[in-house]
């Protein structure tokens, strides 16, 4: 998530028990304690995580996870070959699509996207592997603060370039930070987070 995951003024200052984010809804709670940090793997989940970034860029990510089902319906589960499949008029009936975010660019870069893990599987190589190759050595220790919390790092700005460079779209260093958040190449979740103090990890993971 790139806009929203920094909590609200009023939340950030509450006890220390309170989540990084998600606190007031179900959902968005159950995304925060259940998902976001977690190392995820697989084409189909990588492209997911890929394609939400894109589609939450400038919006809630409340909204994205609201639409979350409709979005794995009309992208056929975000099977790479058949999400490169679809063409102009699957884009027209998206278009027309209440359910999702009815976004031409971002509809379409996600078209570009699946094209581009098919290609990378033609030669040879996956996308779990080139996404995965550029997460960091985890901190020595947690962020306390959203402050600390980076927009972007240099391991982010390099795999939004090598994806770039493969045909992706939509997917610059801030979304692609985003995206190693939720996949648990980084681990941001801040050290008084009741997620860590379940854990029993006080420190970086």
């Amino acid at each position: 998530m790139t806009q929203d995951v920094t909590p609200p003024p009023e939340q950030a200052a509450s006890a220390a028990a309170a989540r990084c984010f998600g606190d007031g809804d179900p959902l968005y709670s159950e995304y925060h304690d259940t998902e976001w940090g977690v190392p995820v793997h697989g084409e189909a989940e990588l492209l997911e995580r890929i394609a939400l970034e894109g589609f939450q860029s400038g919006l809630s990510w409340l909204t994205v996870l609201r639409k979350r089902p409709a979005f794995r319906e009309v992208f056929h589960g975000f099977d790479p070959e058949r999400v490169a499949a679809l063409g102009p008029d699957d884009v027209e009936r998206l278009m027309g699509d209440a359910r999702i975010i009815r976004n031409r660019a971002k509809i379409e870069a996600t078209i570009a996207n699946a094209r581009a893990v098919v290609g990378l599987h033609g030669s040879g190589r996956t996308l779990d592997e080139l996404f995965w190759s550029f997460a960091p050595v985890p901190r020595a220790s947690r962020m306390t603060t959203w402050q600390d919390v980076p927009a972007w790092t240099a391991e982010s700005a390099a795999l939004a370039k090598a994806l770039k460079a493969e045909g992706f779209r939509f997917f610059g260093p801030t979304t692609a930070y985003a995206a190693m958040q939720a996949c648990g190449l980084v681990d941001d979740h801040l050290a008084t987070c009741p997620v860590v103090a379940r854990a029993g990890t006080a420190g970086a993971a």
